[in-house]
């Protein structure tokens, strides 16, 4: 067996078209609607994320303001830079980057949030939102991957309720931002879910969970992670892993997945590369969820708005 490749870029330029006519929309009606992006430290995929979003952002009609702190940003500085983009009509969507350093205590950071510019659903009314299958908005990774997996299902002629219904859903990796979001969608759909992470690995138990998976959603964080013993034969197999690897001849990074995709290609049914997969996505659905929340600070009172 050789997978599908599923063609991320295809999905992502389609979901564009999309978010460029309500982009429009609202420009039409002189509603503002911005990102910020918020880094803290030199983390090298949030600095690739931002440009990509910066890229993203202006073929869309979506601005794109950048704030880089240094790694030595305290938290009230945080606080106070978060006050500013909150009050700020321009921006309707604001973004903090993970990791951030240590010293910054990351759920504090992410209450300073005004809820309705919290395009990640990382504030703690968002997050519940989500788990109750009520979100205000999806998290832009794992609401990719399975942006993904629909329109593969689609084209595969599968009814997607159907699969859903009798398919076991494995996620590898339980971070707040992927992981865990991943399992509420996967909730959502009906499937039933399973949610693994380093314990799994330390306790020699990878394999057992992720061989009986028919979709194995990948957030790891560890570069070829899952190879092929890890991988039912005709599982469907969506690889959110973006780990920078430096050459250390020529000195170039490249950005690798926590698949191996050379090994699992042989293997699952359909798979999704790194780069080229669930990531053009991410980024045109981040860019969709600062226009949705431009609309909806549009409807809502100005009190409402803070």
């Amino acid at each position: 067996m050789t997978a599908t490749i599923i063609d991320g870029r295809k999905i992502a330029d389609t979901l564009r078209a999309q978010v460029a006519a309500e982009a429009r929309m609202l420009a039409a009606g002189g509603i503002p609607c911005g990102v910020a992006t918020v880094t803290v430290g030199n983390d090298y995929a949030s600095r690739s994320y931002v440009s990509r979003l910066k890229r993203v952002g202006g073929q869309l009609g979506v601005r794109h303001q950048a704030i880089n702190l240094p790694a030595d940003t305290t938290q009230g500085t945080v606080r106070d830079m978060l006050a500013r983009l909150n009050a700020d009509q321009s921006v309707s969507g604001i973004l903090i980057l993970r990791p951030l350093p240590p010293h910054l205590d990351e759920a504090d950071v992410f209450q300073e949030l005004s809820p309705g510019k919290d395009i990640e659903a990382v504030h703690q009314d968002n997050a519940g939102l989500l788990a109750l299958g009520r979100p205000r908005y999806l998290p832009s990774t794992p609401a990719s991957a399975f942006h993904v997996l629909d329109g593969w299902l689609d084209e595969a002629g599968e009814d997607r309720a159907g699969f859903y219904h009798r398919s076991l859903i494995v996620v590898v990796g339980r971070s707040a931002n992927v992981g865990k979001p991943a399992v509420s969608l996967a909730y959502d759909r009906q499937a039933a879910v399973e949610s693994i992470d380093i314990w799994a690995s330390r306790a020699g138990r990878l394999g057992w969970h992720t061989r009986r998976a028919d979709v194995l959603v990948v957030a790891a964080g560890v570069p070829g992670l899952i190879r092929s013993e890890h991988v039912k034969e005709g599982a469907i197999v969506l690889d959110i892993g973006i780990n920078p690897q430096t050459d250390p001849v020529t000195g170039r990074t490249r950005v690798v997945g926590d698949v191996d995709f050379d090994d699992v290609v042989t293997r699952a049914r359909a798979i999704t590369p790194v780069p080229g997969g669930v990531g053009p996505v991410t980024d045109v659905w981040l860019i969709r969820n600062t226009v949705a929340a431009a609309r909806n600070i549009a409807a809502s009172s100005p009190t409402e708005q803070r």
